[in-house]
């Protein structure tokens, strides 16, 4: 189970799971070194076109998070005093690393997680750019001084780190969810425990290796994956060193954690559920808004707090609308991710396709119409068919609930007024989609919208130059941009006279 911290992690690139997991270790990562559990724990890893087991990793306890924990704190007072610049070559060593290191990342992604490999690729590139992003940033923190407007002091202001983090992040992107959090963590001076999705530790664990090679000091970052996530993220929220929490999940898990963070008042960040609404105006240019519906809603096969989760169009294209989005889904390829020939993977678990084939179903029975899809192919793994809804009723569950899978239920509408209404009845505000030839219209429009972010005749918005983040029930704060790396800041204000 043990293996050096420092240790080269260089996966095969060849397709078998054998070749892509031979190097990659399996043990909690604390203070700079790979170790089996407190307990001896360990729990499986299932490779969801097979839905089996593919590798065994350590399960962390109470007390194995509390050593994170420890780790974090000693590391805290060297990091914090290291120069900018230094944090900032190590992020952008670790960056290059990714990049040398993608191929092999991008399979292992794969294998644990089901999306295909152009999918992996992608968000390979995606979290190594955070990276990047974070070493310029490093060196762009700065404070200020002024005079009191009274004129009797001088009013300083210093940005210091926020301390030991805790980062907690979900299956659905292993590797960028991680890099954002941990590049601004980094940058700022912090030191951090990453609490891994218990679906997908493989790669947080591959990570972790790869910053040690960057040059990352032991106690600096320390990776727990753990299936008792509760009772060990609890323990370290009510550790007195532990001053953040940066959150990527759902939104009833993350309404526990904030009730949890509340006792010791531990500073968060959340990044939680959606309901994205796509907004197609009779003007709109049909194949881009197609184009874009198709990457908006079949990214990571649909598993993606941002992915289009209602498809709002106007009653004059309609019709047009559905017959070429069912088209292009119903054309989509459903196998293993590794295989070339895959457009689709598989959903994660049995429990996300269970989910996705209920709120089908009872659409369906709603008095919906299927014009693609509709169900799961007769195959192993959790694979589920690309779904076009039409004639969807305003009431229908898939409607209310983030459907996590690869589904567009389509409303018609008539009017701007109407459209902005149902796109904003939802508790959640993450991100919204536009599509309109109008700019006055698309500007209205987005400034109407109740969510954080708006792609206007774009179907992706995620750039870590830019802040991510949601209103209501989406969460709290931004990740990306230079607001990510303020999110691990406090900021000292020192009254003096001179």
């Amino acid at each position: 189970m043990s293996a050096p911290a420092k240790e080269r992690i260089g996966l095969d690139t060849a397709v078998g799971p054998s070749a892509i997991l031979a190097d990659v270790p399996r043990g909690l990562f604390i203070g700079g070194r790979f170790t089996e559990a407190s307990d001896g724990t360990e729990f499986d890893v299932v490779d969801p076109a097979t839905a089996r087991s593919i590798a065994s990793v350590a399960g962390g306890t109470v007390e194995d998070a509390l050593a994170a924990v420890d780790a974090a704190h000693n590391a805290l007072p060297p990091w914090a005093a290291t120069p900018p610049r230094e944090r900032a070559e190590v992020l952008r060593r670790a960056f290059e690393l990714m990049r040398e290191r993608s191929e092999q990342l991008a399979r292992l992604i794969v294998l644990e997680n089901g999306k295909t490999l152009v999918d992996a690729r992608a968000e390979v590139a995606y979290a190594a750019e955070f990276f990047r992003w974070y070493a310029e940033e490093a060196v762009r923190l700065s404070g200020t001084v002024q005079t009191a407007p009274s004129g009797a002091n001088r009013i300083i202001v210093l940005p210091q780190p926020i301390g030991v983090s805790v980062l907690v992040t979900p299956w659905n992107f292993p590797a960028a969810m991680a890099t954002r959090k941990i590049g601004p963590a980094l940058g700022a001076g912090c030191t951090v425990v990453l609490k891994p999705a218990s679906e997908t530790p493989l790669t947080a664990l591959a990570i972790a290796a790869l910053l040690t090679e960057a040059g990352v000091p032991d106690g600096v970052v320390n990776v727990v994956p753990s299936r008792r996530s509760g009772a060990v993220v609890d323990a370290m929220l009510d550790d007195p060193r532990v001053r953040k929490l940066s959150f990527t999940g759902s939104t009833e898990v993350g309404r526990v954690l904030l009730a949890a963070a509340a006792r010791t008042v531990v500073n968060c960040s959340m990044e939680l559920g959606g309901n994205a609404p796509f907004l197609v105006f009779d003007d709109a240019d049909l194949d881009q808004a197609v184009d874009g519906a198709m990457v908006a809603k079949m990214r990571n096969g649909g598993e993606a707090c941002t992915a289009a989760n209602r498809f709002y169009v106007q009653s004059g294209i309609a019709e047009a609308f559905a017959e070429r989005l069912a088209e292009r889904m119903g054309a989509l390829r459903v196998g293993n991710g590794l295989d070339a020939g895959s457009d689709v993977g598989p959903l994660v678990n049995e429990d996300t396709r269970s989910k996705v084939a209920s709120l089908v179903d009872g659409t369906v029975a709603a008095g919906a119409r299927v014009l693609a899809g509709g169900g799961a192919p007769d195959r192993n793994g959790f694979f589920y068919l690309p779904t076009v809804l039409t004639e969807v009723p305003a009431s229908a569950p898939v409607l209310r609930e983030e459907i996590f899978g690869p589904v567009a239920p389509l409303v018609a509408f008539e009017d701007e007024e109407r459209a902005v209404a149902m796109a904003n009845d939802t508790e959640y505000g993450l991100v919204s989609y536009v599509y309109t030839t109008d700019l006055a219209r698309g500007m209205r429009v987005s400034e109407a919208l109740d969510s954080g972010m708006v792609g206007l005749n774009r179907g992706v918005v995620s750039d870590p130059a830019a802040p991510f983040g949601g209103t209501k029930q989406s969460g709290l704060g931004r990740e990306g941009g230079h607001e990510g790396l303020l999110e691990f800041i406090e900021s000292k204000y020192v009254a003096t006279s001179w």
